[in-house]
Order: structure tokens, then sequence, then C-alpha cells
């Protein structure tokens, strides 16, 4: 009876290492060895395997059940690498190679693991591991500054769990390889926008069937495509459709309209004078303006209408109208009365006072057109005559008007043209002392001759030049005829007085201008003292440190300055002081009031005194009347230009009046010889 105890035992024993045997081999193929084994327990386990191994040896000599123990490990500790050659050829030795491979899989195994895990915190980008059914089995450090959770709170949690509501039916693990975009909760139940991709595990060292999810924050680019949405929607400055937006919804006004049969009115306005406010107070102030004119345009007009900034100070408004046809031009007229009021009120900018005044062009859907671009198009066309208009601030479309757009848009290419062939013109427009009637100098005035066309007046030229940037070419062009009409004056008679020469803002603005001007004097052999340079009140105050620098320069250079349309600009005293002036021009505006109502006579009147007490001389252009000649010869005015005394003339003109002493007829002497009390007498002949 003993032997067979004795038999059952060893077989007990032999089993007994089989199975730690297979154990031991699939904790390390399955890895479910802990990351820090306790080095007691694995030296437990091999001395297990070595005295279990040892008594079955010594029980059992049989060398086919120790072949079977050696493969049964050989196979359960199987790996795609290599097999290590056998260095023992006894079967114990050969079960010991077999246990010491054993050991090392396990070290190798922990150190893998650990590797992969100090490679995936160095990543900005969330790594999260899951099994096979999407169970977190670990995260890096990227993920839990994600998410906010610690790593103790994601391990076994479903990685569905994390996925927003809004995106959980379309959020699946997948080996597409793909990214995708999804949007994650973190601890304190805030959507996460990221984009990810997931890749299929199938690491014998970590787990079978995982996933690999691989995440990056959004937020940003999130933001910024929102913001990049907003901006080609709504003006950044304004907050009001931009042009695009403002078309694409007056198309869907129009799409309404001719289903319900209705009216649409398309308001086109710009701030008048708007480029004196930016060149005077600077585009900060620009930009206040354009802000405060959306507000108030937006408040002003009905709750329903569409409001858009189609570019720079250019806005349009377009009003649906469901009422009879026949009412809306009175509507309107009444709507841009109480626009006009709301935009007039005084604005504040950096302690300066702005005063902001439109003028609107309008057309209607369906008598002007019936699509948006025709309609954008005509009620611009409209607004441009309305800027031409000083008196009525508001056109209603004509056909008329748009073939006058099209003859405007043929001016630009035909003055470029007439400019390259030499068919500009100077006039000349005399000035004449208030007090002896003489001739004291003139303005020149270029002048476009267009064949088959006649004379095309500066108000319509000259703004086509400033557009096209041909302005800076024909100013130059201007300058060195003058010197060669001075030059061949000069040498047939001497004191033709000064000709004063209009620069544009553009010219000023060139770089080494007063250079360029000394080399015209220079080639003409004229000497400064005979030009005079008129400029704008506007331009001077555009950037005043330096236009002074610049005006400084031209005055050392012996040139007279002048500044003209003085009074329509936003000028003070303590600049004025400031620049190398030596005449005032008062603009012809002011001079067409003399005696029309009492604010234009008394502007008149300030404007001469000031310029006196600033040892300047005044010179009043547009006089028309002898009733204007009179009050400014009671006023001490010092030169007067304009029709009253003959229009421009051209330089052969000019010349035989120069000749001819400086008095052109006896009837022009005669208004300047007239007693000063017979000058009183006509002023106040007209009562105001």
């Amino acid at each position: 009876m003993r032997r067979p105890t004795s038999i059952a035992r060893h077989l007990v024993t032999v089993m007994a290492i089989l199975i730690a045997t297979a154990a031991a081999a699939a904790a390390v193929r399955l890895g479910l060895m802990p990351d820090n084994p306790d080095p007691f327990v694995l030296g437990s386990l091999v001395v297990i395997f070595l005295i279990g191994t040892g008594t079955a040896l010594y029980t059992f000599r049989h060398a086919t059940l120790l072949e079977t123990l050696v493969a049964e490990i050989h196979r359960l500790t199987a790996t795609n690498t290599p097999a290590e050659p056998a260095t023992s050829t006894d079967d114990l030795g050969r079960l010991a190679e077999s246990l010491r491979s054993i050991g090392r899989k396990l070290r190798r195994t922990k150190l893998n693991r650990n590797e992969l895990y100090r490679v995936s915190d160095t990543l900005n980008d969330a790594v999260i591991l899951t099994d096979k059914d999407g169970a977190i089995e670990h995260v890096n450090r990227a993920a839990v500054e994600l998410l906010g959770y610690s790593l103790d709170d994601l391990i076994g949690v479903p990685i569905g769990g994390l996925v927003a509501s809004g995106y959980a039916e379309s959020f699946a693990l997948t080996d597409d390889k793909c990214t995708f975009e999804t949007a994650l909760v973190d601890a304190s139940q805030r959507e996460i926008p990221v984009s990810y991709s997931c890749s299929r595990v199938d690491a014998k060292a970590f787990t079978t069937n995982g996933f690999i999810i691989v995440a990056r924050n959004i937020s940003e680019r999130k933001i910024a495509e929102k913001r990049i949405r907003y901006l080609a929607k709504i003006d950044a400055l304004t907050k009001i459709p931009n042009r695009m937006q403002f078309q694409h919804l007056l198309q869907r006004l129009i799409a309404r309209a001719q289903r319900s049969r209705t009216h649409i009115a398309l308001l086109y306005f710009d701030v008048d004078r708007f480029k004196d406010i930016n060149d005077t107070f600077g585009h900060t102030a620009g930009d206040t303006c354009l802000e405060t004119l959306a507000t108030r345009v937006t408040r002003a007009m009905p709750r329903d209408a569409v409001c858009g900034r189609l570019a720079g100070d250019e806005f349009a408004v377009a009003i649906e109208w469901q009422r009879a046809a026949d009412e809306l031009p009175a509507y309107l007229q009444s709507l841009i009365k109480k626009l006009r009021k709301d935009l007039g009120k005084v604005l504040i900018v950096h302690g300066h006072e702005i005063h902001m005044d439109i003028s609107v062009g309008i057309a209607c859907y369906p008598q002007d057109a019936d699509n948006v671009i025709d309609l954008i198009r005509n009620a611009d066309a409209a607004l441009y005559h309305a800027k031409r208009d000083y008196q009525s601030h508001f056109e209603l479309f004509d056909p008329e008007m748009h073939a006058a757009s099209v003859e405007r848009l043929m001016l630009k290419s035909k003055l470029r043209r007439s400019f390259e062939l030499d068919e500009l013109l100077i006039h000349y427009q005399p000035k004449y002392d208030v007090k002896t009637g003489a001739i004291v100098g003139a303005e020149a005035l270029v002048r476009w001759d267009l064949t088959d066309h006649g004379m095309v007046l500066p108000s319509d030229f000259i703004p086509l030049a400033e557009e096209t940037n041909l302005i800076v070419q024909i100013g130059e062009w201007v300058l060195n005829q003058v010197c060669k009409d001075l030059s061949d004056w000069q040498h047939r008679m001497p004191g033709t007085g000064k000709v004063s020469v209009n620069l544009s803002l553009k010219q000023l603005a060139q770089r080494n201008f007063t250079k360029r001007i000394s080399r015209i004097l220079k080639r003409h052999g004229v000497s400064p003292q005979a030009l005079e340079l008129e400029i704008t009140e506007t331009t001077l105050m555009r950037d005043p440190e330096a236009t002074i620098r610049i005006l400084r320069q031209l005055d050392k250079l012996g040139l007279s300055l002048s500044i003209d349309d003085f009074g329509t600009g936003y000028s003070s005293l303590s600049a004025l002081q400031q620049f190398p002036i030596s005449t005032l021009k008062i603009d012809k505006s002011f001079i067409h009031d003399i005696l029309i109502n009492k604010d234009g006579t008394t502007i008149v009147s300030a404007i001469i005194d000031l310029a006196h007490s600033m040892n300047m001389d005044v010179v009043a252009e547009g006089v028309e009347s002898e009733t204007q000649l009179s009050y400014l010869k009671v006023q001490n005015c010092d030169l007067v230009q304009g029709l009253l005394f003959g229009g421009p003339m051209a330089a052969s003109d000019y010349f035989r009046l120069l000749m001819a002493d400086g008095h052109p007829d006896p009837a022009t002497r005669k208004m300047f010889t007239a007693g000063e009390r017979d000058s009183i007498r006509a002023v106040s002949q007209k009562d105001f």
C-alpha cells in the first residue's frame, strides 16, 4: 500500500509544478504580473519550481515525462523571438534553462511597459489605452491634465462615458486610422472639443484586442473658426453685416418681395467729407465716427430693416415696403430727414467736436432693378448725384443716372489717355487788388478739353485723377507748365505777379517733394518769389508735424504759401500759428452767403480780421456780384478773384491783360475805383 501512496504524492507534486509553471507563464504572457513584482515572490516561485522539479526527478527518472514538462514550459513562454540555443544536454540542465527564460521574460515585460508609459507621458497630446470593450487601462499625463481627473479615477471607466452627449452617437472605437472630431467632458462637466485618432492594439505585453486613442485639444482652433465665420459675415468695426452678408440678406428680401408683390427701398449713403475727418483727427477718430454712425442708423431705421457696411464710409439700408408704392417717396424723405438729424448730433472724439452729415442715393425694387447687383449699382449712381447737389443731400434713382455712371467710368480711361497725349490745358484766373483794381497775380487752373465732348469741369475730372493716382503726375505737369509760362512772361516784361498753384495731398506726401520743386524752378530759371503754393486746410491738418516740416522747407526756398478753402476744414488757431502761411483764401461758399444771411456775413468778416491779426493777406474767391465786392472792400479784404471780372483764360490772353497795365476794361476799373461812401451805400441797401 505504501507504493501507490508514494506514487500518488509524486504525481501530485508533478501536477503542481505543471500548474504553477503554466500559471507563471500565463502571467507573463497576459501581462497580469504587477508593474513592480516583489522579488521575494518571484524568488519563491523559482525555488518552488526547483524543489518540485528536483523531487519529481528524484522520484521519476522517466525521460518521457521530463521531456513533456520542458516542452510545455517552452510552449507557454513561446514568443516571436528566435529561441536561444540549448547549452545543457542533460534533462535537469534543460529544465533549469527553461525556468531562467521565464525570469528573463518577466523582467523584459516590466521594462517594455514602463518604457511605453514614460514615452507617452512626454507627449503633449492625450493618450488613452483601453481594452477591447472600451474600458480605460492607462492614460498619460496630458490626458489627466485635459480631463481634470486623477489617474485612479480614470482606470476602468468606459471611454464612451467621457464623450459629450451631443457626440455620443458619432463616437466609436475603430481601426480606420482616420482623424475625427468630438467633445470630451472633463471633471467640471465642461465640454472640450478634441481631434482624435484611434488604432487597434494587439500587444501581448499589455492587452488583447484593445485600442489606443490619441486626442488633441482644439478649443483655440474652434474659437478661431468661429471668429472667422463671424468676420465672414459681420463687419469687425461696426458689428453690422458686411458687404457679402448684406448682399445675401438683400437677395432674401428680394425673393420674399417677389412672392408677396411688395417693394424694397435701398438707401445707399456715405459720410460727407469723411476724408477730412480722417486727415484732420486721425483714423482712430474716423473709426469712432463710423461706429457711432452704425449705431445711430440702426436705431433710426425700422426694426425689420437690414443695415450693412459696404466699404469704408459707405453704408446701405434695405427696407421692405408693403403699402402703396406712391406713398414710398414721402416716407423715405421723412425717414432721411430724421436720420440726418440723429447723425448731425455733435460727437466728441479726443476733446474735439465732430459733426457728421450724409448724402443718400435711393433705388427701389422692382421699378429700378430686379436683382441685387443692379439695385446696389443704381443706388450708388443716385448717391453720386446727391453728393454733387449740396442742397438736396439725397436723390432717387433715374435711368439717366446710370448713363452718367457709365460715362464717368469712361472718363477715367480717357483722362489718362488725354494726359499722355498732352491734351490738358492751363488757364489763369486773375487776382485783383481790392484797393487799386490792379492785377497782382493769378491762380493756375487745369482744364481738360476732351475731343467730341468739350471742356470737362475740374470738379468732374480732378476726383477721377485722385482715384486713379494720376493726380501726382498731373500736379507735376502743372508745376512745369506754370514755370514755363512764368519764364516766358518774365523775359518779355517785368512784374508779372505771383501765380498760385494748387497742391494735392498726394503730391505733398511724395518723398523729396521740396527737391522736386527746386529742380523745376531751376530748370525754367524762375524765381521762387514768383510762385505761390495753395494747400487746403484739411491737407494741412492731416499730419501737422510732418506738414510743418515740409512747409518750412518750402518757405526756406522763398515760396509763398497759402491756405485754400479756409473755413471748410477743422484747423485750430493754435495749429494755424505754427504754419509759415502768408495768405488765407476764403472759400467761395462763404462769399456766396454775403448779405444773404447774417451768419455768412459774420464769418467772412471774422476771417478777414483773423488773417490781418496774424499778418496774413486775404483772398476772396468766387466773387460774382458788385455787392459782394463792395462788402469786401468795406471789410478791407486784400485780393479778390471770380467771374465778376471774367472767367479763367489761356496763358496768351492773361499775358495780354498784364500788358494792358493790369486793367481789363473801363467797366472793371470803375468797380474798384468807386468811393468808400458808394461802397457803404451799396452794402446798406441789402437788408439782412
